[in-house]
């Protein structure tokens, strides 16, 4: 699921990428609210909490919702540049090391939740989990052709929508069948995407009541497990150059 790239996929692979990367996505960012009171994956919130604090003249506030907004794009950016570089080298596997970078950055910032003091715990995990979901959500929307996006649960309840009104209208005999088959994988796409999402979260939540900072590392575990079996399928399976 992280090796093969957009037309090269095929619905069974885009879905099990949602469920996968989303359910670890809510749980990172259900976690963090939970733990500092903050949404690391929500730019939509986090901008509008932006806009608010800069109008009342919230300044030092307004620095940290701008910062989680900066954090979330330079994750998105350093992905990409890790991405076009594999891709320049002809890197198969490149979306799996993306990935596998995350897991790394995960563990280390796991690390620095259990251990670092008080005071900077939550701004550090904010920012550094916006980073990441930016990361991540570039490495997703890159592979699938923006087909699957695992931190964008506005887009994708858009999505539902529309697709579910394209359904609607095929059953009333005022849709093409092949159009209404088409939207019928898209809306099982997304309904995967948002229950994983969801699912990931309520997990994400009980999961850090017990233990704490180390469910980061044990998500930066399971990280490491997608991408390593990415990379040895990616070693097994000649895939041609733009393919990946």
């Amino acid at each position: 699921m992280l090796v093969r790239q957009g037309t090269h996929r095929n619905e069974k692979i885009d879905r099990r990428l949602a469920a996968c990367l989303a359910a670890i996505a809510g749980t990172l960012n259900a976690a963090a609210f939970y733990a500092v009171g903050f949404f690391s994956a929500n730019m939509t919130g986090n901008v509008s909490t932006l806009s608010d604090h800069l109008a009342v003249g919230q300044w030092l506030s307004s620095l940290f919702y701008g910062g989680i907004v900066v954090a979330f794009i330079l994750g998105a950016a350093t992905s990409t540049l890790i991405i076009n570089a594999g891709r320049r080298r002809n890197m198969h596997a490149i979306y799996a090391y993306s990935i596998l970078t995350e897991a790394v950055l995960l563990a280390a910032l796991g690390c620095a939740d259990l251990w670092l003091l008080a005071a900077w715990r939550a701004p550090v995990l904010v920012l550094g989990l916006a980073f990441l979901m930016g990361l991540q959500n570039a490495v997703v929307t890159r592979i699938s052709d923006a087909r699957v996006r695992t931190t964008h649960v506005s887009g994708m309840a858009t999505d539902i929508g529309i697709e579910l009104a394209i359904a609607l209208d095929a059953l009333r005999g005022r849709e093409q069948v092949s159009e209404a088959r088409h939207n019928l994988g898209k809306l099982r796409l997304h309904l995967y995407t948002i229950l994983s999402f969801l699912l990931g979260g309520i997990l994400g939540v009980l999961v850090y009541r017990a233990i704490g900072g180390y469910l980061l590392l044990l998500a930066a575990v399971t990280l490491v497990a997608i991408a390593l079996n990415a990379i040895l399928h990616a070693r097994k399976v000649f895939v041609p150059y733009g393919r990946f």
